[in-house]
């Protein structure tokens, strides 16, 4: 099984930018999908962006694309999740996951690394 780990959370103004960072252990990384979810207070988890790792295709909610970027450093067994042009709307604990398939519905994901909080304030 994977572990996952996320680190780079935080409070930041709107309009602003946080790098989240997913780093994975225990099993070869290559065949998986990382895929990133958020969970606003009282609200579902939802899919953020997802990428495939042996290619590097990317995947992204509507509602990120264009702001957020998903890349990972295979040598690192690492992923990313670079925020920009953050809104308040954005605030949320954020999970990194993996997967065998591309999926956003996190009932598909396998793993799931404890989360970290990003804050956006107005």
């Amino acid at each position: 099984q994977v572990q996952l780990v996320e680190s780079g959370g935080g409070l930041v103004q709107a309009g602003g930018s946080l790098r989240l960072s997913c780093a994975a252990s225990g099993r070869t990384f290559s065949s998986y999908i990382m895929g990133w979810f958020r969970q606003p207070p009282g609200k579902e988890r939802e899919f953020v962006a997802a990428i495939i790792w042996s290619s590097g295709s990317t995947y992204y909610a509507d509602s990120v694309k264009g702001r957020f970027t998903i890349s990972r450093d295979n040598a690192k067994n690492t992923g990313y999740l670079q925020m920009n042009s953050l809104k308040p709307e954005d605030t949320a604990t954020y999970y990194c996951a993996a997967g065998r398939m591309f999926a956003i519905v996190p009932g598909l994901y396998d793993s799931w690394g404890q989360g970290t909080q990003v804050t956006v304030s107005s």
